[in-house]
C-alpha cells in the first residue's frame, strides 16, 4: 500500500510531465512551464525524502 507522501510525489511528477508537454506545444510559454514542471519535480523530491520537514514560506506580497 503506498504511504500519502509516495501518493503526493506521484501527483506532483504527473503535474510536471503535464506542464512539460504544455511547454512543448506553446513555445511562447515553454520557459514558464519548464520552470513550474521543476518546481513541482523539487517539492516531489522532498516529499519523499522528507516528509515531515518544514520550511519558512517568504511573504512575496
Amino acid at each position: 500500500m503506498a504511504t500519502n507522501a509516495e501518493i503526493a510525489a506521484k501527483l506532483l511528477r504527473d503535474a510536471a510531465t503535464f506542464f512539460r508537454h504544455v511547454g512543448e506545444q506553446n513555445d511562447p510559454i515553454k520557459d514558464q512551464m519548464d520552470s513550474n514542471a521543476q518546481a513541482y519535480d523539487t517539492i516531489a523530491e522532498l516529499v519523499e525524502t522528507e516528509p515531515t520537514a518544514e520550511f519558512d514560506l517568504i511573504d512575496q506580497r
